[in-house]
């Protein structure tokens, strides 16, 4: 859980850096997603927010192997917790009472979860789930495909959903591989998941803070990355809690995830820097 946490540290401190980042590239030019993401690469707080994002993942990696996917996913999910911190920190954003309730309600989801959770399930799973996610993988590609067509809040929608698949197959994924040896990891269909997931989460995740709702993005990102995972741990990989404590699990799951989706806005970048962040009916 330490490990999780940290992951969620780096992750909610990469989200301010690429937000902006990427609302400055969408400023520079057209293009396709593909263009935007070439452009933010040019700027040194999405050079910056990939670093903690390589830190943050290898922490994560760490956490899948050590306990269940549904209390890393939680912990993830409240890297929005850190982000809103930052911005108000950093960025001198105002965070109202209730979005401070909202922080002090992740934590004490993740207290619950750290209390209940128990060692990481033991169980690889069937033969066809490496097969599975890489389909996953490949549909969230087509469901961005057909998200960049759309605007307003489905657009937002469809895209933060995409990314939060991607990032879900990649939780997963990880847990499938036992082995680093490359003629191992070759033959594993969770290695292509994994890079196949990961990648298109991070392009629709950039397309999705740069234009339309962050804030429904966002909220769709943190339902797509947990709530699939964790079912998967739990039904085919084995994660369970400890004796007696699995209503506390499932309670400590709820009130973290329902407080990152409270702080949703805190995906978006302001304007300027140092500027507050815009309502929440206008974040993309």
């Amino acid at each position: 859980m330490v490990c999780a946490l940290g992951a969620a540290v780096c992750f909610g401190t990469a989200t301010v850096l690429q937000a902006v980042a990427a609302r400055a590239a969408g400023t520079d030019g057209g293009g396709g997603d593909a263009a935007l993401l070439l452009r933010a690469l040019r700027q040194w707080r999405y050079v910056a927010g990939l670093a903690l994002d390589g830190v943050g993942f290898l922490l994560q990696i760490v956490a899948l192997r050590s306990v269940p996917i549904y209390a890393v996913g939680a912990a993830l999910a409240a890297s929005l917790a850190v982000t809103a911190v930052v911005a108000a920190r950093l960025l001198r954003v105002r965070l109202s009472g209730l979005e401070w309730a909202a922080v002090a309600v992740v934590c004490a989801g993740l207290g619950m979860l750290g209390l209940a959770s128990g060692a990481e399930g033991a169980r690889t799973g069937p033969d066809w789930l490496g097969y599975a996610l890489v389909a996953v993988a490949v549909g969230v590609l087509l469901l961005g495909g057909i998200g960049g067509r759309l605007s307003g809040r489905t657009r937002a929608l469809l895209m933060g959903l995409g990314a939060g698949f991607g990032f879900g197959v990649v939780e997963v994924a990880v847990r499938l591989i036992d082995s680093l040896r490359p003629a191992e990891l070759l033959a594993n269909p969770a290695t292509y998941a994994l890079l196949l997931g990961g990648g298109a989460a991070f392009l629709l995740l950039t397309s999705a803070l740069q234009r339309g709702s962050v804030t429904t993005a966002t909220a769709g990102i943190v339902i797509g990355e947990t709530i699939g995972p964790a079912a998967v741990g739990v039904v085919w990989l084995g994660d369970r809690t400890r004796e007696g404590l699995g209503w506390l699990a499932v309670l400590g799951f709820a009130v973290a995830v329902a407080g990152a989706l409270l702080l949703a806005r805190f995906g978006e970048a302001p304007a300027e820097e140092g500027a507050a962040l815009p309502a929440p009916a206008g974040k993309g």
